[in-house]
């Protein structure tokens, strides 16, 4: 495998030729999936027999020990093959992430932690035993309130958790208008549509999983590790995943179990969380306090500006890093942010849709529009005025590769009619609907990874891809297969795009919005040998070649890809290796959000009547799948503000609404016709692309932007997301 070095900026390339690449195409995977040919975790079928299920015993308690734990009665029900606990469990490595290893010992430390596994014949076997199982605890009191263990935070062992530049107290104690809030965010889940759900099958002492996995690399690393096996007898298939947000970066119980029970069952087994498992015993976004302080002059530009947070986790996990947004948006000689991390005996928390800066802009881009009344400015000016072209932090030796945010800002308030709004709250009435406009910048970080692919042109003159990358639903298989149209001069119907199996080269995976520019990337550096390997064969040395209709050109002479080939056919592999641009540039994606609600005077029900998103995310690779994210990622940013939160029992410890039926997501009735809008940009300091991350961006200030409608429609300012009906109409006049 060649490695394509990216280490000064792109310059010319085949893929700014945008005949494929920057089009809006149908995902070439489409057809299987609405067909119900495209094969999910549990739908795996070839190569797989005698399979045997299992379901998890979840812990009844959140915190304390197993006292006994009496297996007799469910190994005598019908079709039980074993029943897996602490007192017989293999043993297994180190901890790895997130949930692995499994059943170690008696000790308790989330409620519906996996405390036996049973495996029968059937699901309903399997399920029926598993309640069968007879388990006494030693329960011992927990630490379940953010709010309460706040006092208990300390700064957490991480890279940066805190940072200053200037005297940040000094700071804002000078600046002439000051403003010093505090907001609250909730425990939230993922929710994905689809749950986590593996297939475990051994020979002899080679695994394969086929499993619901955004990033097979690292399944293969910590699966490896847990179960004490070389990486190389792992072999990890996860083609098709429904929905991960962050839930699925790393392996969870089920992967773990399956493995462990398959192997001591010695048949295939099948497991699947059960919806009202996933929010307890997998991961979830934990919940923040946040502080904010901004102080200006009576201009409105920024002259300090702090942003601390507060967030809970487990024991040795991560602090949810609402703060990083801060570091980067806008303005402000003194700076400072802090994270500090409470032990809590809730379930895990970990990444979670646009982890930071998701929950971070809720707080940030709601204190920017109280800010702006205090100032009597537009909201969208003191945005304008706060904007700052290089890393706030570093100075201008550290200029963004791009940054349109006030591109954005201009032309969304054009668009959406903002001049329009009455600055003054409560003033503008439909009927009963109290109406108002809102505002929220968004950013989001620009992440890369290395990846690599393979291409091989095939005999008849069409191209395979093979590669690691997944695809949970965003379209990665339909602009891996534009980039290598793009790159070999053929048509989309020419490209085969084969993923999600850890036998082909370790790509980016999908995850923090590295997953298409860096898998595409990786794509271009494989086809980048191809080409030259095509220009061997052909004859054509270092001349400069054209690829198009199936024929490569060059020195006044055609050959076509598929007399190359020959009978064997030409394979490349390629891999993007990414140097320190991004340390020497600044890199986001950059975006706006204008939302109008209406408010009944009532009841104070908050209805979405419009909502557009206006992005900058470097050269947007198919405009249809780019649009799609951003569709997905506003309406997680609506749920965020008005209805998602996980509660807390905070007498035993769990999320009591535990399922789709409580824990609420919006729905159809809940979303208007959106408009997503895409500045024309190109990153060159970003990837050979010219991309950047896109998916994540369409959450980031969305939530915000709904509570600014909120406050301009009824004047009530609600500090606690989510901003539910009861919160609004204790205050509603």
């Amino acid at each position: 495998m060649t490695d394509y070095h990216f280490d000064t900026p792109a310059g010319p390339n085949p893929i700014d030729q945008q005949k494929i690449i920057g089009h809006p195409h149908d995902r070439i995977d489409g057809p299987r999936k609405v067909s119900g040919q495209a094969p999910y975790a549990q739908d795996y079928r070839d190569g797989i027999s005698n399979i045997a299920y299992g379901f998890i015993v979840g812990a009844g308690i959140a915190t304390g020990r197993i006292d006994r734990i009496d297996t007799r009665e469910a190994e005598a029900a019908p079709g039980v093959l074993l029943v897996m606990t602490h007192l017989n469990a293999p043993k297994q490595g180190p901890h790895q992430h997130d949930l692995a290893p499994q059943l170690t010992g008696p000790e308790i430390h989330f409620y519906d932690e996996a405390v036996a596994l049973v495996i029968a014949d059937t699901f309903e076997q399997a399920r029926d035993a598993a309640k069968l199982v007879r388990i006494s605890y030693t329960p011992k009191k927990g630490r379940f309130d953010l709010a309460q263990e706040r006092l208990n935070a300390v700064k957490p062992d991480e890279d940066e958790p805190d940072t200053s530049t200037g005297d940040f107290a000094q700071g804002f104690a000078a600046a002439p208008v000051q403003l010093d809030v505090t907001y609250t965010t909730p425990d939230q889940s993922h929710m994905m549509m689809e749950p986590h759900a593996t297939i475990a099958k051994w020979e002899g002492d080679r695994l394969t999983l086929w499993t619901s996995n955004q990033m097979v690399h690292w399944a293969i690393r910590d699966v490896a590790g847990t179960l004490m096996i070389p990486e190389e007898n792992v072999r990890v298939l996860s083609a098709f995943v429904g929905g991960g947000f962050g839930a699925k970066l790393w392996i969870q119980s089920d992967a773990v179990l399956a493995a462990l029970g398959a192997r001591a069952a010695g048949r295939p087994v099948k497991l699947a969380l059960a919806r009202p498992q996933i929010m307890n015993n997998a991961t979830h976004r934990p919940a923040t306090i946040q502080r904010i302080r901004i102080g200006t002059d009576p201009q409105g530009r920024i002259l300090a500006i702090g942003h601390e947070v507060w967030s809970g986790n487990q024991p040795g996990r991560k602090i949810e890093n609402a703060a990083q947004q801060t570091r980067l948006l806008y303005a402000g000689k003194d700076r400072m942010t802090s994270h500090r991390l409470a032990v809590m005996d809730l379930p895990v928390g970990n990444s979670m849709r646009a982890p930071g800066e998701a929950v971070g802009l809720l707080a940030l881009e709601a204190a920017m529009d109280e800010l702006a009344e205090k100032l009597n400015m537009d909201p969208v000016e003191l945005r304008i005025i706060n904007d700052v072209q290089f890393d706030p932090e570093k100075g201008p030796s550290r200029p963004f590769s791009t940054r349109k945010l006030v591109e954005c800002l201009r032309h969304g308030a054009r668009e959406f009619g903002w001049s329009k709004r009455n600055p003054k709250p409560g003033q503008v009435r439909d009927g009963n609907w109290l109406v108002g406009m809102g505002v929220g910048s968004a950013i989001r970080n620009n992440l890369s990874k290395n990846s690599g692919a393979r291409v091989t042109l095939r005999p008849h003159g069409s191209v395979l891809i093979e590669t690691q990358m997944t695809d949970i639903g965003t379209g990665s298989y339909t602009i891996l297969a534009q980039t290598a149209a793009e790159m070999l001069g053929l048509p989309m119907d020419r490209v085969e795009v084969r993923l999600g199996d850890s036998r082909f080269p370790e790509s980016a995976g999908s995850g923090g919005s590295w997953g298409a520019n860096s898998s595409t990337a990786g794509v271009f550096a494989a086809c980048e040998q191809l080409r030259q390997q095509i220009a061997q064969k052909a004859g054509f040395g270092g001349a400069e070649l054209t690829f198009r209709g199936g024929q490569v050109h060059a020195q006044g002479r055609s050959v076509s890809l598929a007399s190359l080939a020959g009978k064997n056919g030409i394979a490349a592999d390629g891999t993007i290796v990414f140097g320190d641009l991004e340390k020497r540039y600044a890199q986001a994606s950059f975006g706006a959000h204008f939302c109008e609600v209406g408010v009944d005077r009532y009841t104070g029900e908050t209805r979405i009547r419009r909502l557009l998103s206006v992005a900058a995310a470097g050269r947007i690779l198919n405009p249809k799948t780019a649009r799609n994210q951003c569709l997905g990622g506003m309406t997680m940013g609506v749920g965020a503000a008005l209805m998602e939160e996980c509660v807390v029992d905070t007498r035993f410890g769990y999320f009591v609404n535990h399922d789709l039926a409580e824990y609420h997501v919006p729905v159809h009735a809940d979303i208007p016709d959106l408009e997503v809008i895409f500045l024309e940009e190109l990153d060159d300091k970003s990837s050979p692309m010219k991309a950047k991350g896109v998916g994540e961006l369409g959450i980031c200030g969305v939530g915000a932007a709904v509570a600014n409608a909120i406050y301009n429609a009824t004047g009530v300012r609600v500090r606690d997301y989510p901003l539910t009906m009861d919160k609004l109409l204790e205050r509603l006049a």
